[in-house]
């Protein structure tokens, strides 16, 4: 048996490099030799926290899997063996990968699918040396992206989507409450989108100037107190558009206060607990609030928006670690540090 070392989740708090099996691609798949895997803050989720999205007790409908798992969503690598009946790809391609599992594969609205799930939360994922997925969820890199920009692809998805789906026209004004990696993505995707003055919304210095290095107008709300207050005095009465991404029950209301009279709020987070706000906030004022998972039919635009320069890799990654450091240069530190954006860890 050929075997490699991997990053698997047992339980929360309990995640073990070890030595398992490396994989074989079966019919209409590909076997991935894995450069580049990216620390989520999902991932962070299950390690704090989970089972969330990881089948815990009873294997996943569509996967058939279940913990104990190798974990890793965001990645990109090699190409090393093809399966029966692919012929989209060859030995030799450069890739990332979309990770989600659904009925019926990646058509239509793939990301509501009863039973959406990830690769690395469902099914075997990236922290290994090599991993499986079907053919169809390896988008082939152009030239001049490496896989290093590719594993930031996932990332650069949830981000573009919220803001794909949002009611945000050219030349509108923004606020992003939360700047961890998707929240800097957003301001990224904003930027894309033709938003003109963005608004940063975050607690921590470090992240403040990194969405401000991204030409966001970082706002403290130590500093000014009332951050509705503020927003709405600065524009006149509120953004067009405001983007939640910290899971944070009070920010919720603000993000949802700080847009104008039929503006719009666009809930990314993924909750751990309810939030509350008084409908008549949407009511009284035409306001709207909407909410997006993941991704669908974005990736292509992503990687073309990186071929123009958005989503640098140089902007993003702050770390890159082994997989044998994963629980203590990765998971711990991201629990305990708020100056890193993304740690890449590097399985080969």
């Amino acid at each position: 048996m050929m075997s490699m070392r991997a990053a698997r989740w047992y339980d929360k708090k309990d995640i073990r490099v070890e030595d398992v099996e490396v994989p074989t691609p079966g019919k209409n798949e590909v076997k991935i030799k894995v450069d580049f895997c990216g620390i989520c803050g999902s991932d962070l989720h299950e390690y704090a926290d989970g089972p969330i999205f990881i089948p815990g007790e009873e294997p996943h409908p569509v996967s058939g899997v279940k913990a104990p798992l190798t974990m890793g969503h965001e990645f990109a690598g090699e190409v090393v063996e093809v399966g029966e009946g692919v012929t989209s790809h060859k030995v030799g391609d450069k890739v990332t990968i979309e990770p989600i599992i659904a009925e019926g594969g990646l058509v239509g609205k793939y990301n509501l699918s009863p039973n959406v799930n990830f690769v690395g939360l469902a099914k075997d994922g990236g922290f290994a040396e090599y991993t499986v997925v079907d053919a169809e969820q390896a988008h082939i890199l152009p030239d001049g992206i490496d896989t290093e920009q590719g594993a930031l692809a996932e990332p650069a998805a949830v981000a573009l989507y919220a803001v794909r789906q949002s009611k945000l026209r050219a030349g509108d004004t923004a606020a992003v409450f939360g700047t961890g990696p998707i929240g800097l993505l957003v301001i990224e995707s904003l930027k894309a989108a033709g938003a003109t003055d963005i608004y940063a919304v975050e607690l921590s210095e470090e992240r403040r100037q990194r969405a401000k290095s991204l030409g966001a107008i970082p706002v403290n709300p130590e500093e000014v107190g009332d951050v509705v207050e503020f927003i709405n005095e600065q524009t006149d009465g509120g953004v067009h558009v405001s983007f939640e991404v910290t899971g944070v029950p009070v920010v919720l209301e603000q993000a949802l206060d700080a847009v104008q009279n039929d503006g719009q709020c666009v809930v990314v987070s993924i909750w751990e607990e309810k939030a509350e706000f008084h409908p008549n906030q949407l009511v009284i004022n035409e306001k709207s609030m909407i909410g997006t998972i993941g991704y669908r039919h974005t990736f292509p635009q992503v990687l073309r928006l990186m071929e123009q320069g958005y989503f640098k890799k140089e902007d993003y990654i702050t770390s890159n670690i082994s997989v044998e450091d994963i629980v203590e240069k990765g998971f711990e530190r991201l629990m305990d540090s708020k100056s890193e954006v993304k740690i890449m860890v590097s399985p080969n």
